[in-house]
């Protein structure tokens, strides 16, 4: 199991910026991409901003330009850094980390997830 442990939210004005943290212990050895995901009251969560270890980096269309997703491979951390915020993007925010188990007879893969962090942008 990978535990994951976001830090960095709380209520910012719009305009403003935000950055957000999350760190991953446990069995980190299997994670292959980390990535933010975020669910707005009364809407469906969608992923915003995703980083693979290779580097591979991919973002909804609505943070695009505005978010910037990095990570500390060896200290297994990503962060999101959150700027030019507007009321449009208060939600829960949430890590998570993909992970793939290859054993004798098949593959396992997982996304593990973070117990999320309130992001309130309002004046």
């Amino acid at each position: 199991q990978v535990q994951l442990v976001e830090t960095g939210g709380g209520k910012v004005q719009p305009g403003g910026s935000l950055r957000l943290s999350c760190a991953a212990s446990g069995s980190i050895g299997g994670i292959y991409a980390m990535a933010w995901y975020r669910q707005a009251p009364g809407k469906q969560r969608e992923l915003i901003a995703r980083k693979t270890n290779s580097g591979i980096t991919s973002y909804a269309d609505s943070v695009k330009g505005r978010f910037t997703i990095s990570r500390d491979n060896a200290k297994n951390t990503v962060s999101l850094q959150m700027d030019n915020l507007n009321p449009a993007d208060t939600a829960v925010y949430y890590c998570t980390a993909a992970t793939v188990r290859v054993l004798a007879t098949r593959v396992d893969r997982d996304l593990h997830w973070g117990q999320g962090t309130q992001v309130p942008v309002s004046a």
